[in-house]
């Protein structure tokens, strides 16, 4: 599970492990209905969400920030508070808010052309009307025609004016729909990162593991690496969630540095991340993997809040090949059977999946 520090107030208890009762997801799913009726909030799926992320993940902030709201918080002060914290479906409403706010944009700006069109209309039809009648009429005076010609004249002033203020507004629009973009744009990038390491998250690694199959040719070369750090739920239950979410966030900035620029690594759920090098046979994916636990070991140790070295951070990797696989859900559980066997020799954890002999595609691992 994630490890996001616990919420304090009385209101508002994350669920230990005392607290939880068989069945802890019947369990879980009463004390957030409770909740949500006690304080009048409409069941809808994102309102659960918000809740369940105060109540059940033990997300602190989120649990203060709705307790904040008072004891009928509004949808909109609810959906304020999805969207600062990045929830992923409060994400997907502010991606149809800015989708409205452009299509207005849009109506507004066609209404400005529209009108634009008949202002010009409007004067080269009383331009065509004011030619017609003097050429018909030769006995007009010079006092009269010299009125249509001011006419005119205040007609093109105005025109010139109008054609001003709608490349003005046309400008705007267009800034604006821009702007929606970029914020549709990171809307979406909110969901695919992880809140805590800010690394893409599990729906990233999904999407890149199906666009790395859903190719006309079968995939080749490609390691997927799956790292789990041992004995993770002991260091938060001795030093507590916000080491163990600062150690995350430690761990991953040393993933960041270690890897190469093509490469990819998400934090797929908890103490889990996952990995994806191109390019690599089976010798190459064991270096790399020794490479990793390594680097760990070289550049995080963890330490308590008084300062005593608990020791260097221990790793579990597993990993496997596309090339002995056919979909993402076949790499993904011949990488977890890997991780599995490497957890099993802590001595040297870290397993490929299948017994056979490491093949090299050449790659420079260093």
């Amino acid at each position: 599970m994630q490890s996001d520090a616990n919420a304090s107030h009385q209101h508002i208890q994350p669920l230990n492990a005392q607290q939880q009762k068989p069945p802890v997801a019947q369990d879980n799913l009463q004390k957030i209905t409770a909740f949500m009726a006690k304080h009048q909030i409409a069941g809808l799926p994102r309102n659960f969400e918000l809740v369940y992320e105060a109540m059940v993940s033990r997300n602190a902030e989120v649990a203060r920030d709705l307790l904040a709201l008072g004891a009928q918080p509004s949808q909109i002060a609810l959906d304020h508070l999805g969207l600062k914290h990045r929830l992923v479906s409060h994400c997907g409403l502010a991606d149809e808010h800015v989708q409205s706010e452009a299509t207005a944009a849009l109506k507004r700006l066609a209404e400005q052309v529209s009108f634009g069109l008949i202002r010009k209309q409007t004067f080269t039809r009383a331009l065509e009307s004011i030619v017609k009648s003097i050429r018909e009429d030769e006995t007009r005076g010079l006092s009269e025609i010299m009125e249509e010609l001011d006419f005119l004249d205040s007609a093109a002033r105005d025109l010139i004016r109008d054609e001003a203020e709608i490349k003005l507004k046309l400008k705007t629009g267009l800034a604006q729909i821009e702007a929606a973009e970029r914020t549709a744009e990171a809307a979406r990038a909110m969901v695919l990162t992880d809140r805590l390491t800010e690394l893409p998250n599990r729906i990233a690694f999904m999407n890149r593991l199906e666009d790395l199959y859903d190719r006309d040719s079968a995939p080749f070369g490609t390691a997927m690496l799956l790292v789990d750090i041992d004995n993770f739920k002991e260091i938060n239950r001795q030093f507590g969630d916000e080491a163990g979410n600062k150690l995350l966030r430690r761990l991953a900035a040393v993933f960041r540095k270690t890897i190469k620029k093509h490469d990819f690594v998400a934090r797929i759920e908890g103490d889990d991340f996952a990995f994806l090098f191109s390019d690599v046979g089976a010798t190459e994916a064991q270096a790399i993997a020794e490479r990793l636990r390594t680097a760990v070991e070289n550049n995080l140790i963890f330490a308590t809040e008084q300062g005593r070295s608990q020791g260097t951070l221990g790793l579990s990797i597993g990993y496997a090949m596309t090339a002995d696989t056919t979909t993402p859900s076949e790499l993904i559980a011949h990488a977890q059977s890997a991780l599995a066997t490497a957890r099993t020799t802590p001595r040297h954890p870290i397993a490929g999946y299948g017994s056979e002999r490491p093949r090299s595609l050449g790659r420079n691992v260093a």
